[in-house]
């Protein structure tokens, strides 16, 4: 689940956004204070739903007495049509939620969309593969897009710099003339071994060809990154390392590429365009006659 405190500081920052210093002046010039009103979101296009629990702290926020119902859950397969949640509220409140109640949707059901199509297309492959993402993602949103990658099957592979170690390339530089990549894992197994606190922390190196895979191999790497490979040398990275460690496929990996990807027997796939790219799906928020009807506003 995502914190709480971490999900209403998102949509609180949303809100601010969107009503700025005077608020929403349009329904506030239109609709007299004490109207009540409902409304439905509805799907407009097939996917996979995310982003429930920050819609509806959307409407929750700006009214307190809000009736917030939910009538599908986050992974939830949508179809054109379905309406997935309604709304009863002060109807001033609940037009300035909308836009970001559904801008949350849309975004990160998009997210989870286009998580469950590489998913699928793994399995239609035949590999077994899982799909992970990056930290390539939109700035503190970060906790919301990992657990949308979550509802469209894939992992959130580490959340920031501090849970897991990997190794890159701009760190192995730096250990050009010091030990190369044995070196840097002795000092990450150090390091680890010191913060350890009850859990194991992981350690990934990233190896750029087959000459550093076997390099990380022989220094006892128990997850390798195979970074911007082709589809050959991937197979016989598989290959060479014959299961001694858990290898994950990043980057330059496209929709197109991604069958046969998985074919090769890698571990895990990361894609960075989960986050960074993925299209946002499309709702909309329809709202229901004013009961009762809206007297004249002056």
């Amino acid at each position: 689940m995502t914190p709480s405190f971490s999900l209403e500081s998102c949509v609180r920052a949303a809100l601010e956004e969107d009503l700025g210093r005077l608020g929403d002046i349009t329904s506030t010039a239109l609709i007299p204070a004490d109207t009540r009103a409902a409304a439905h979101i509805i799907a407009r296009e097939a996917g996979t739903l995310a982003g429930m629990d920050a819609a509806m702290t959307a409407f929750r926020l700006l009214d307190a007495d809000a009736q917030v119902t939910a009538n599908a859950a986050d992974g939830a397969s949508l179809h054109a049509g379905d309406k997935i949640l309604s709304v009863k509220s002060n109807a001033r409140a609940l037009l300035a939620a909308e836009r970001a109640a559904l801008n949350f949707l849309s975004h990160l059901s998009g997210i989870a969309t286009e998580t469950a199509e590489a998913v699928a297309a793994v399995r239609v492959a035949g590999g077994t593969a899982r799909i992970c993402c990056t930290r390539k993602t939109t700035p503190g949103l970060r906790v919301l897009e990992k657990q949308a990658v979550m509802r469209g099957g894939g992992l959130p592979h580490r959340f920031g710099l501090d849970d897991a170690m990997l190794i890159k390339d701009n760190h192995l530089a730096l250990y050009a003339k010091r030990g190369g990549i044995a070196a840097a894992l002795k000092a990450a197994h150090a390091s680890a071994a010191a913060l350890n606190s009850g859990g194991s922390i992981a350690i990934i190196v990233e190896v750029d060809d087959l000459t550093q895979l076997q390099e990380a191999l022989e220094a006892g790497a128990k997850h390798i990154l195979l970074d911007n490979m082709d589809t050959a040398t991937l197979a016989e990275a598989v290959r060479l390392t014959a299961s001694r460690a858990l290898l994950e496929a990043s980057g330059g990996i496209t929709t197109e590429r991604l069958a046969e990807v998985a074919r090769t027997g890698v571990d895990f796939i990361s894609l960075g365009r989960l986050t960074h790219s993925a299209p946002a799906l499309d709702f909309s928020l329809e709202m229901e006659a004013a009961t009762p009807p809206l007297a004249a506003h002056r």
